[in-house]
């Protein structure tokens, strides 16, 4: 009398274990990436420094011309540069989630024109010309600007805003400020140089104080972001779903909606109109990291800081001794890649 045995079930814990595992590896890889893009970003420019000179100058400074051009314009270039990419790709991949939109940006928010549009009026109306001050005004901006959109998006709703009415007010707003910075900037020169330059988007000649002035805000930001995670979880489920889960919705389109004004506005005051990285990181993304939005923002904030990084270091290699600004460069490489992207595959569905 022989008996077969039933066939063993693989256990559930097994697939969850190697999903980690892989997300875990590819983390590591983004931090390795991440860490190569530092490295260029140190070593190259008009004046390239040889990696042993770099860690020289920053382990054990002697007062060297090395010296000063990596302590004093390097460093702080590319922290910003890390920073901002960073600010960019997470805002990118909660601007998507909360829109449900996969052509979703930071922008749609009407932060990039708030900001313009607050540090044009300090450039005309008070004759501000300090670029330290200029972070300030274009964070109220954005803040503002984010606020408005907030405020335009719930009127006539019930239980906060949803992603249709938050784009529809977002756009309104950013072509109204947009139309506003322009005819401003028209009628005063010097307010068109300085929005001229600053509208580029550029992480150079910053300074490490600069760096200081945003990190709070990114920080704070990032900490909102990342406790939005599970609430975003929920609504790609559908609203019904994440209430019949315990979720507060207009509660978590706020703490989305601050969370990518405090990024966003505290980069694009900082390093101007920054495109294609909100808008392409989290594509870049998604495949790596599924679904699942505690992931997601991680891995989108490392790519979004090496994609920005790399940007800036093209942009010193090929104008040598200039460069090109780091929004030109993301602009020229970001709109074919972009499209190619779309033309491969059709987005993810969010």
């Amino acid at each position: 009398m022989s008996s077969t045995a039933p066939p063993r079930q693989a256990s559930p814990a097994r697939p969850l274990r190697a999903i980690r595992r892989r997300r875990a590896i590819v983390l590591l890889a983004l931090f390795a990436a991440l860490a190569v893009a530092v490295v260029l970003s140190i070593t190259i420019g008009a004046k390239t420094v040889p990696l042993a000179d770099s860690l020289r100058a920053l382990t054990a400074p002697s007062g060297s011309e090395n010296d000063i051009v990596i302590r004093t314009l390097r460093v702080p270039r590319t922290a910003l540069g890390v920073l901002a990419g960073i600010a960019l790709g997470v805002a990118g991949a909660l601007m998507q989630g909360h829109t449900r939109n996969p052509l979703a940006d930071p922008g749609l928010l009407g932060v990039t024109h708030g900001a313009a549009f607050a540090m044009v009026l300090a450039i005309v109306g008070l004759g501000v010309g300090n670029l330290y001050a200029f972070i300030w005004f274009g964070l109220a901006g954005a803040l503002a600007a984010s606020v408005g959109v907030f405020a335009l998006g719930m009127v006539g709703g019930r239980g906060g805003p949803t992603p249709v009415t938050l784009a529809l007010a977002g756009a309104a707003v950013s072509a109204f400020l947009y139309a506003l910075t322009s005819s401003i900037v028209l009628l005063d020169e010097r307010a068109m140089d300085t929005f001229r330059f600053w509208q580029a988007g550029s992480i150079a000649a910053r300074g490490d104080a600069v760096v200081w002035q945003v990190l709070p805000f990114i920080a704070a930001g990032l900490i909102l972001a990342l406790a939005n995670a599970p609430g975003l979880n929920a609504l790609a489920l559908g609203e019904d779903v994440a209430r019949a889960l315990g979720r507060n919705i207009a509660l978590t389109r706020a703490v989305g909606v601050a969370a990518v004004t405090l990024l966003t506005g505290a980069s694009v005051a900082a390093c101007g109109a920054v495109a294609f990285v909100g808008l392409v990181v989290p594509h870049l993304a998604r495949p790596l990291s599924g679904p699942d939005h505690r992931w997601l923002l991680p891995y989108s904030g490392l790519i979004g800081a090496a994609l920005l990084l790399f940007a800036d270091v093209i942009g010193r290699m090929v104008a040598r001794p200039g460069e090109l600004e780091v929004g030109v460069v993301l602009a020229l490489i970001g709109a074919p890649f972009f499209i190619a992207l779309v033309r491969r595959r059709k987005p993810v569905r969010l």
